[in-house]
């Protein structure tokens, strides 16, 4: 008889976790069976015919109630009272911060280059350098390390692009007006 246990226990102890289980589902369903099932309803009373109301007759008052008149008022001259308004704050507009004052960045008064030009530079960049007044590829080729650190920090979701896109080279032959040489490099324009 040991065994029959050690042989078959496991498939033993599995069949009688099945049997608990389904006692326990069935008598869960009849007990939701029993409470689903409504009380039982009393048949219906024959209603009895509902009687008309009775209105009372109005009974008129010997006393009329009185009328108060209308009370005009006359106008009364009043002097306008003026309060002098504080004086507004100043607003004050947030300043944005300066530019550092390197010669690469300070902009030639003599025009602006195409700055689309540059591998990696389309029309969102190329306005955004231009509001931070890079304008010219002298200026992009004049840039140092700090240079590049002060306008990558301006650039937003384009953080990056100077160094990964090599900008200050492609501007040395813009600026040098090497076509040829940028090409061969960095593809046609």
């Amino acid at each position: 008889m040991q065994e029959f246990f050690m042989d078959y226990g496991l498939w033993l102890l599995i069949a009688l976790l099945v049997v608990i289980g389904l006692v326990f589902l069935l008598s869960g369903k009849g007990k939701s069976a029993v409470a689903e099932d409504p009380a039982p309803v009393a048949p219906p009373v024959a209603a009895e015919p509902i009687a008309e109301p009775v209105v009372a007759p109005l009974v008129a008052t010997p006393d009329p109630v009185p009328v108060a008149e209308p009370v005009v008022a006359e106008p009364v001259a009043v002097e306008p009272v003026i309060e002098e308004a504080p004086a507004p704050a100043p607003v004050v507009e947030p300043v944005p911060a300066p530019t550092p004052a390197s010669p690469a960045i300070a902009a030639p008064a003599d025009g602006a280059d195409d700055l689309l030009k540059l591998k990696g530079v389309g029309p969102k960049l190329g306005a955004l350098l231009t509001e931070l007044g890079v304008t010219r590829y002298a200026q992009i080729a004049g840039w140092s390390d700090s240079d590049i650190a002060a306008i990558d920090a301006k650039l937003g979701n384009f953080k990056g692009r100077p160094v990964r896109d090599q900008w200050i080279d492609q501007a040395k032959y813009l600026a040098a007006g090497d076509i040829a040489g940028f090409e061969a490099k960095y593809g046609k324009i």
